[in-house]
């Protein structure tokens, strides 16, 4: 009897465990458990639209889901059409990778004013994701504050900044594109209480900046370090070059001569947003001036407006509970111990660890889950998990309409298909538009 493991999440810490687990136990069996009927997490609602050289990472993810022991269920939610009690007695291991998919909440005056989103709402929405298909931000206004000093931030900004025929060739949906269109939006200002040396940005994200056609980057120069390595005096080695390399970077902006760009994308530094002002609505955004001391960004009493009428905080992600499971509500994560919850249950990822890293974080991740089941299971899996056999039985008792990994690539030919002016795709924005696009296909 093989091991049958049913892995919850299809993104990158997913596909990653995936693709260990091939390696690591040759008698096993995955199930990839996916609440949308699209896998692939935050490479398909996570990166930028503009960025589809990261977006192809997909291409490695596929070829595991076309393994003959890999199965994927698009389209079913642990915690609605199955819970993960039932999960568990389906399956000899169950490794949680449901990410981080909410917003770490903003917590000043005035953040519940309308005008005012988090970040995995905006980029959700301008990625098309079905969760926030309906969120229709306020963009008509000229001005735009974003809270936070990571690559989610300018990323924010970035996608507002383009140019039109920039716009055109991403995955953007059409009606985002068109709400951005029809913005009057020319500044953006990018929101960060620390200084340039502490900044999170990846030299790449940043140099992208003085790339865009319509909009300069602006840096205050009186905000640069006067001595990089003194700046950087606590970092380590390699943390030294990455950020050193960003200094170069924003010290270059900080000298060009503002040009004939018509919209102007800010990077403001040493500045703690206290208040969001407004009646009812954004208008302004209230930031008071701080300065760094030994590590700790601390206020001088000195404030600052800046008008605008749409507020971004991308300040961070959170996971949410899960029932069946331990729940850290202060950490925003699943307790483990390396990634085991207990034997037959195990984290990887944003849920394990929490919201930091990079797409090939999430590899060791895998690998250790990978270890965790070998390890905890006999070389022969319990006759009793009969996994995927009693899954469908349990969804076609429950009239739940799953996506085969055959029904995805029908969803992603149709979306290729219907691409225009030279974008990589036309995505559907909703699980109807899906589940409606593959009952109405004669491909077959």
């Amino acid at each position: 009897m093989p091991i049958r493991v049913a892995i919850i999440g299809s993104g990158p810490a997913g596909f990653y465990t995936a693709s260990a687990l091939l390696k690591t136990c040759p008698n096993c069996e995955i199930d990839i458990i996916e609440r949308l009927p699209t896998p692939y997490g935050l490479i398909r609602g996570g990166v930028a639209p503009d960025h589809q050289t990261t977006k192809k990472i997909a291409n490695k993810y596929e070829q595991t889901a076309l393994m003959e022991r890999v199965r994927f269920y698009g389209n079913v939610e642990v915690g609605r059409d199955v819970s993960l009690t039932e999960m568990r007695e389906m399956y000899d291991a169950v490794v949680l990778a449901v990410g981080a998919r909410s917003d770490r909440r903003l917590s000043i005056p005035g953040a519940d004013k309308l005008g005012v989103y988090g970040s995995a709402a905006f980029v959700g929405w301008y990625n098309g994701h079905p969760d926030f298909q309906n969120l229709n931000p306020y963009l008509d206004t000229p001005s735009v504050a974003v809270i936070g000093n990571g690559n989610v931030a300018i990323d924010c900004a970035r996608v507002l900044m383009r140019s039109a025929y920039g716009r055109a060739r991403t995955d953007l949906p059409d009606p985002v594109t068109e709400a951005i269109d029809r913005s009057p939006i020319n500044e953006v200002h990018v929101l960060g209480r620390r200084g340039p040396a502490d900044a999170a940005f990846t030299n790449v994200e940043l140099r992208e900046l003085g790339l865009l056609t319509q909009a300069a980057p602006r840096v205050r120069a009186e905000q640069m370090p006067s001595d990089i390595d003194a700046a950087l005096a606590g970092y380590e080695k390699r943390e030294h070059r990455v950020r050193q390399r960003n200094l170069t970077t924003l010290a270059d902006y900080a000298e060009r001569p503002p040009g004939d760009k018509p919209k102007a994308l800010h990077l403001e530094f040493y500045a703690s947003p206290v208040e969001i002002l407004g009646d009812g609505r954004a208008e302004a955004i209230r930031c008071e001036r701080t300065r760094v001391i030994d590590g700790r960004a601390e206020g001088t009493g000195t404030f600052f407006e800046i008008p605008c009428g749409l507020v971004i905080s991308a300040i961070g992600y959170r996971a949410e509970p899960l029932d069946g499971a331990p729940f850290d509500d202060a950490r925003g994560i699943i307790p483990n111990t390396s990634g085991r919850i207990e034997a037959g249950l195990y984290a990887v990822g944003w849920i394990k660890r929490g919201p930091v890293g990079v797409i090939s974080t999430n590899r060791p991740d895998g690998e250790q889950a990978a270890r965790h089941i070998q390890d905890d299971n006999p070389p022969e899996g319990d006759p009793s998990k009969t996994g995927h056999q009693c899954l469908e039985a349990l969804l076609h008792e429950r009239g739940r309409r799953w996506v085969c990994f055959d029904e995805w690539k029908r969803i992603d030919e149709m979306e290729k298909t219907a691409a225009e002016d030279g974008a990589p795709r036309r995505k559907f924005i909703s699980v109807d538009e899906m589940l409606s696009a593959l009952d109405n296909d004669n491909s077959e």
